[in-house]
């Protein structure tokens, strides 16, 4: 991702650009700028910090048709022709445009080995009458354009420095009512993994609890309250079976007969089987009287007669219907796993995969529903802890010493690990290791006595227990604290089982994690439909105790498959635009839309099992299907295909790229590609590439993975050139209803389409910042070609920190700056137009944190839009797109194959707004695409978008 200059403009003053020149502005004849990116479609690509672009060319023109031929690598695009907007950036007064064309949303992408990928945007349907869904974000917003948004008071006390506070209440916001249902697309049923629930006829009562000694561990606080109940349910309960949290909270169906009460609890420490007497502990726990749940407020709110959710209620509910799974299996979050709910998979290094299952009461259009889903993750293996380090260091440990290296990675891994001992019979003591020595065990001493008498380790073990230790050559374990710790031999220790594993996983171990658990949508239903009868919720005596029935059949859900658009290509192509079928179609016959241009190149095989001649055809087939495609692509490279060591990558690049530069640079050119052939299992090969060529040479990379290679495949060579044009500044297809401007909200006015999304530090990267970038679409009405930036916030921080700010200039005072902003200028250099509407896609939001997201966020859009020009207010439509969510959608009829792609799955452009969707909130979910493979096990995941 390539970043945007700073702006210099000050707040509220017009933009530092030139007004438009008055050209022709034929639709199929405007002259396009380059973009600032050339957003990458490989997976995992690195980000970096913004602020490091690439060499700066000359932007070149572009026009539609014929093919491009384009050019420098400008970070911001050069404002080509216009005509179209007003001088300046002179904000004109929203008009409420007529409307006749219906607004059905078709989503195409290839299926990877079946089409290529094709980035588009939503298609507009056939001519009539707009849907409802789409009518209310047309509307001009209801507050005046100076306050779009009441903010809170620190969030306009931190306007000085720019940054928009945190804001300290929801209410200052609420989500917009759902305008009505959509009607576009053809109707169908489809089954949702929801369960109704029926809602309790009881007055819900809620009460505080306090633990003294007060613990930590939920666990520890359920046995207490597990105690209590059992022994003075009958008694001081009234015969209430309560359901608690685990930590201040305990609800009953009904009154207690008291308001407030201590009791004292007494535990036994667990059998360690040595037949000694059990440590007591002793609990004095208050339970007090808090408040009731008002289940009415939640019959109301689920009617669509109230507009805020009583958490509280819901809150209940959800801990009832956890209580016995808890008690049942392990559990993590919102699922529940067991070694007994499917089998176990070994994922390598020690590890072992447990299924289980997500499980969720959620508020629906239908009432309350229960959300059950199959899930599955990773465990340590409970293995003696010498074979556990032996899987971890991939080699046999038991017949000599560890390096430095393996005991540090060996510590790192067991730290935190519960682990019980195997050399006293029955008596399964449990320890938590601490640490390990970095002495063998052979060389451990201790003080035995205050006189200082030592003993070692291996003599204590020998003489105590009469165990001899074989390895004493490894390090011992250090268990309980550091300033007394107490050493255990690894060859007595075995891990205890139930320890989820929270670290980052390896890349054969997410394969293998994957690999168990992609099914077929046919068997993904049947499991979830068996674990909701497992659980029996029927039988539940929490549940029976406060009322709440589960049905036991999926959700039967209304549907609808919006139509897939039509796709233009160039017109010099025997196919000249093209309707995808089942969300998938292919390059055979087309050529792009607007070609791009790469008159230098060269390859780098880091690959060592791919010989010289076989790069060397790969990169000749690779440039001949780009030429083919439409692009200006030279068909030699610079210098032949050089192969190089995968762990001196940089010093690789480099020097092949110096060598390049000697023979471009006397004849004033650039290298516009680098093409780097990669192992499959390459670790952090790719980052490294992206990170050197991105940043330290400026230059547009494409990687390709060994197997890519050895196939000699022309749709996969068709992919990886569709990769490649976006990257160079080409355009693959349009949109015919863009050209033709008939897609509402995006084509009737200047409409700039923003998404955004932070990359948060793998588990365990305690101090990595967090990574925020943010894109928008830099043409208009094709909406095809897009700019990029990113920016390095506070780790874990989900607020996008930087789209807007203000720092304090020394001669100038206040300047404005920021991603939307710099965004902004582009698109207007771009097109010749300011936007007047922006449509914001926000991912990786989860519901907890919508109001916060929303409103510091869209408080950053609004000033970001203030600064560059006073009343400057363009309609916002802010779209939460969330993907971690766990509603399936699966085939009303498996028998019926039109009905389905040929693995099972819903059709792509199938769209739910009814039934399981938010009972007054404008929510639906999308099934946007196809599956990625041509036969795919794996049950696509709608996704669920809020507006």
């Amino acid at each position: 991702l390539h970043s945007v200059p700073t702006s210099t403009t000050t707040s509220g003053s017009p933009l530092y650009f030139p007004p438009p020149s008055h050209q022709s502005n034929h639709d199929h004849n405007r002259k396009q700028s380059r973009p600032i990116d050339r957003s990458s479609s490989e997976a995992s690509s690195s980000p970096r910090p913004a602020g490091m672009g690439s060499r700066r060319g000359r932007p070149q023109q572009q026009q539609y048709p014929p093919p491009a031929r384009g050019g420098g690598r400008g970070p911001i695009p050069q404002q080509q022709g216009g005509g179209r907007g007003t001088q300046g950036f002179t904000a004109a007064p929203p008009q409420h445009p007529r409307h006749d064309a219906a607004a059905g949303r078709g989503r195409g992408r290839a299926a990877r080995g079946d089409g290529p990928s094709s980035p588009a945007p939503a298609a507009a349907g056939p001519l009539g009458r707009l849907p409802p869904e789409l009518r209310q974000a047309m509307e001009d917003p209801s507050p005046p354009p100076a306050q779009p948004v009441p903010v809170p008071a620190q969030a306009e006390a931190a306007a000085a420095t720019g940054q928009a506070a945190i804001p300290a209440s929801s209410k200052a916001i609420r989500f917009p009512l759902r305008p009505g249902k959509g009607s576009a697309g053809t109707r169908c049923l489809v089954k949702a993994n929801h369960f109704i629930a029926q809602l309790p006829d009881k007055d819900l009562h809620h009460y505080h609890v306090s633990i003294t000694p007060e613990v930590t561990s939920r666990v520890v606080n359920r046995a207490v309250i597990h105690e209590l109940v059992n022994l003075h349910r009958a008694a001081y309960l009234g015969g209430r079976l309560p359901a608690y949290d685990g930590r201040k909270s305990l609800y009953t169906a009904g009154p207690l007969p008291f308001a407030s009460k201590e009791f004292q609890i007494t535990l036994l420490d667990d059998d360690d089987g040595s037949g000694a007497q059990r440590r007591q502990r002793n609990f004095k726990v208050v339970i007090k009287f808090a408040a009731r749940a008002d289940l009415h407020r939640l019959g109301m709110f689920l009617a669509g007669r109230h507009a805020e959710a009583p958490q509280e209620a819901l809150q209940v509910l959800d801990i009832v219907l956890r209580e016995l799974p808890s008690a049942r299996y392990a559990p993590f979050g919102r699922s529940f796993f067991s070694p007994d709910l499917g089998r176990r998979q070994p994922l390598g290094d020690g590890l072992e995969s447990w299924r289980g299952f997500y499980q969720s009461i959620r508020p629906t259009q239908m009432g309350l529903s229960l959300n059950i889903d199959m899930s599955a993750t990773a465990f340590i293996e409970p293995l003696p802890v010498i074979d556990y380090a032996a899987q971890l260091l991939r080699s046999d440990i038991h017949s000599r010493p560890l390096s430095d290296a393996e005991r540090v990675k060996i510590k790192k891994a067991l730290r935190g690990v519960k682990v019980e001992v195997t050399h006293r019979g029955n008596m399964r003591r449990k320890y938590r290791i601490s640490g390990l020595t970095t002495q063998a065990t052979r060389e451990l001493t201790f003080p035995v006595d205050e006189g200082g008498t030592v003993k070692s380790v291996v003599q204590y073990f020998q003489e105590t227990y009469g165990f001899a230790i074989q390895h004493t050559y490894l390090p011992c374990l250090q268990v309980g604290n550091q300033q007394r710790p107490n050493y255990l031999p690894m060859e007595v220790c075995k891990i205890v089982e139930g320890q989820r594993y929270s670290k980052r996983l390896n890349q054969n171990q997410i394969r293998a994690l994957l690999d168990e658990t992609c099914q077929y949508p046919r068997d993904r239903e049947r499991d979830i439909t068996q674990m909701v009868k497992h659980n029996a919720y029927q039988e539940d005596p929490y549940a029976k105790e406060f009322g709440i029935k589960i049905s036991d059949r999926l959700a039967s859900v209304d549907a609808r498959i919006l139509p897939a658009p039509r796709l233009k290509y160039n017109e010099t192509g025997r196919e000249k635009d093209c309707l995808p079928r089942v969300g998938q179609w292919n390059m055979m016959n087309k050529k792009m839309v607007n070609g791009g241009k790469v008159r230098s190149w060269m390859c780098v095989n880091f690959a060592r099992n791919v010989p010289d001649k076989l790069a060397r055809d790969f990169c000749h087939q690779l440039a001949q299907m780009c030429q083919d495609s439409g692009m200006d692509f030279a068909l030699e490279p610079v210098l032949p295909p050089m192969s190089a060591r995968p762990d001196q990558v940089e010093r690789a690049l480099k020097a092949r790229y110096h060598e390049a530069m000697n023979i471009l640079g006397p004849q004033r050119r650039e290298l516009d590609l680098l093409i780097g052939i990669l192992p499959d299992n390459n670790g952090s090969l790719y980052g490294d590439l992206k990170r050197v060529c991105e940043i330290d040479l400026g230059i547009v990379s494409q990687c390709c993975c060994t197997k890519q290679v050895f196939k000699l495949n022309k749709q996969i060579y068709a992919n990886i050139a569709l990769k490649i044009n976006v990257k160079v500044g080409g355009r693959n297809t349009v949109l015919v209803d863009a050209l033709s401007r008939r897609i509402p909200l995006v084509t009737d006015r200047p409409t700039i389409i923003f998404g955004a999304d932070v990359t948060h530090p793998h588990p365990g990267e305690d101090s990595s910042p967090s990574i925020a970038a943010v894109v928008a679409s830099q043409d208009w009405p094709e909406v095809t070609r897009y700019a990029g930036l990113v920016s390095a916030q506070a780790h874990r921080q989900e607020l996008i920190e930087d789209l807007y700010k203000v720092r304090q200039d020394p001669q100038k005072g206040p300047v404005s700056s920021g991603m939307i902003r710099e965004l902004l200028i582009s698109f207007k250099k771009s097109t010749g137009e300011k936007p007047q509407r922006i449509i914001f896609y926000r991912d990786g939001v989860s519901e907890g944190q919508f109001y916060q997201v929303l409103l510091f966020e869209l408080n950053a859009i609004r000033k970001a839009c203030a600064s560059l020009e006073a009343n400057y207010q363009p309609q916002v439509t802010f779209i939460v797109v969330q993907k971690r969510h766990h509603t399936r959608l699966f085939a009303h009829n498996h028998n019926d194959k039109n009905s389905m792609d040929r693995s099972g799955n819903i059709l792509p452009g199938t769209v739910v707004d009814t039934k399981i969707c938010h009972p007054t909130e404008f929510d639906f979910y999308l099934c946007s695409h196809a599956g990625i493979k041509v036969i795919t096990r794996q049950n696509l995941l709608a996704s669920h978008l809020v507006i």
